[in-house]
């Protein structure tokens, strides 16, 4: 299900995940986390657990096949908004960020084998809090994803800094910045990011 739909330059479009997937998903994660494999060396997230579920190159495929079409799925319908259709689809890479106190995931795009392609971000987890603002308590940021559109006119709305819920599901072009802020206090924030490597087919 589409909650929103957002223009920033570049589309951003919001999902609800059907709860069937997004419990399979994190039961699977908190059934496997200790035998995962470390994504550290291909990331630039400053977290320490961060866990590869799928890796085509090496592979690698731990995630059901109801799971991979669902981000198939999702992904065709983002292109078809878009309007976006003659291109081929190959999804490349899946993984798990859970970040804790003090963790952060600096300023980045993504990247495939293809140049063109959509990424993702799937809230999993959240803590109860994301603890004392140091300052500005009207304007929080801490441990918010924020998204950098490329709009560059003065009455432009160019960043997305969405309020962040369970079950939601961020769609976009592997070329749109975006970050994360830490967050102070208890408790773990996981996401799952999926990679789909779009190729233009030719009439």
């Amino acid at each position: 299900m589409i909650l929103e739909h957002k223009i920033i330059g570049q589309s951003i479009v919001k999902y609800e995940v059907p709860f069937d997937i997004f419990t399979a998903i994190n039961n699977f994660y908190n059934k496997n986390k200790d035998t995962l494999e470390s994504s550290n060396e291909f990331l630039i997230g400053k977290i320490k657990n961060e866990k590869t579920l799928f890796y085509s190159k090496a592979m690698k495929n731990l995630v059901p096949l109801v799971i991979l079409d669902y981000f198939k799925t999702v992904m065709k319908n983002y292109l078809k908004l878009s309007t976006i259709k003659k291109y081929k689809m190959e999804l490349t890479s899946i993984w798990i960020n859970e970040m804790i106190e003090h963790e952060y995931n600096p300023l980045h795009t993504h990247f495939g084998d293809s140049p063109i392609g959509l990424s993702s971000v799937m809230i999993l987890k959240l803590p109860q809090s994301f603890g004392k603002e140091y300052s500005a308590d009207d304007k929080p940021t801490n441990g918010k994803l924020q998204f950098i559109g490329s709009a560059s006119s003065q009455i432009s709305e160019i960043d997305y800094l969405p309020d962040l819920e369970e079950r939601q599901f961020y769609i976009f072009p592997y070329d749109l910045r975006h970050s994360v802020y830490p967050f102070n206090g208890p408790g773990v924030r996981r996401t799952l990011a999926a990679n789909m490597d779009l190729t233009e087919l030719k009439n």
